[in-house]
């Protein structure tokens, strides 16, 4: 009888571990079969807030504790700057340029414009009244730019920050995140996500949108069709499925249902692929638009939280990390998962 049941025993824990690991499909994301990523430890324990690129070798980096940091290379290696400003800590948490015209915005109330590339900087007064904290800020031609706050207010002005036109009647409140699409419209994440706001350019007002179920949300953006997309607690995302209806939603996914940590921002470098981060240096990509999606886990072991995914052009991109980890995209990405 030994002899019968040693094989029927071998045959079910073979159908034991074919089951098994249907059950992981799509709980455990297969790997990159090669890592398009190089990894920058900066001599800085800041966290990095935004990157913005003059031409394909200058550009600029900015974080907490007055980091502003200066490439030649293409963002291989940076050098320091420092700011004649004042003795006050800032947090700078966005820089934009438009040719050589650049603006840097940032916590508590300070806001930065240059017109020759970064060789001088002048500090922008802003007024007592500005409802909310500069948040972003997005060039738009010489001395040209928009000013957005941490409550939704937005202001444009067009002599180099001497004069604000109010571009919008009422702030919308506290928001987590905000995104600027190419055409001039935006999206913001109310502070505890738990609703959406999106402004058109010629809008009077903020349009508020309820978040499509129970998870609150994290992050929202724009896609390179014009449509939102968007990320929510426990590592859930959606796509939009209209550039001008933003209620209309794809069904709910979650990339790796195994994982228990966040979603924290996404970046396409092509209309069909893109990036998305986490926590504890967690970093998936997708191929095919969001149908299937890989886990690049060359840089599992990096220690930080993956804040920011931004890519500049389809051949340009940085991931922006805490304690000065910077991530530069080299190319070469393999989108086939290894055996």
């Amino acid at each position: 009888m030994g002899t019968v049941l040693a094989p029927l025993r071998k045959i079910v824990v073979l159908i034991a571990i074919a089951i098994f690991a249907a059950s992981c499909s799509g709980v455990f994301l297969p790997p990159l079969e090669n890592n398009p990523w190089e990894v920058i430890a900066l001599d800085s324990d800041a966290a990095l807030s935004d990157i913005a690129m003059i031409d394909s070798d200058h550009g600029w980096l900015v974080g907490s504790q007055n980091t502003l940091l200066e490439t030649f290379d293409g963002g291989r290696s940076w050098e320091p700057r420092t700011l004649d400003v004042d003795d006050q800590k800032y947090t700078f948490t966005s820089i934009s340029f438009s040719g050589s015209d650049g603006w840097v915005a940032g916590l508590p109330n300070v806001l930065l414009h240059t017109a020759d590339g970064g060789q001088s900087w002048s500090n922008i007064p802003l007024s007592a009244q500005l409802p909310g904290s500069p948040f972003m800020v997005t060039a738009l031609g010489r001395n040209t730019a928009e000013l957005a706050t941490d409550v939704g207010a937005i202001y444009l002005t067009e002599d180099g920050g001497r004069n604000w036109k109010a571009m919008v009647e009422a702030a919308v409140g506290v928001v987590r995140n905000m995104l600027r699409n190419d055409d001039g419209r935006y999206v913001a994440v109310s502070s505890r996500g738990n609703f959406y706001s999106t402004w058109v350019p010629g809008q009077r007002t903020w349009q508020p949108h309820n978040r499509e179920n129970s998870k609150r949300l994290q992050n929202m953006g724009f896609a390179k069709d014009g449509t939102l997309w968007l990320l929510a607690r426990g590592g859930q995302m959606q796509f939009g499925e209209s550039a001008s209806d933003y209620e209309a939603w794809s069904e709910p996914l979650n990339p790796e249902v195994s994982t228990s940590w966040g979603l924290l921002d996404l970046a396409y470098r092509t209309p069909d692929e893109l990036w998305v981060t986490g926590g504890s240096g967690n970093l998936i990509a997708s191929f095919d638009g969001g149908e299937t999606w890989l886990k690049d886990e060359a840089i599992s072991d990096v220690p930080t939280n993956l804040y920011r995914v931004k890519f500049l052009d389809e051949n340009q991109g940085f991931i922006l990390g805490q304690r000065g980890y910077l991530l530069r995209y080299t190319g070469g990405a393999a989108n086939q998962p290894i055996a």
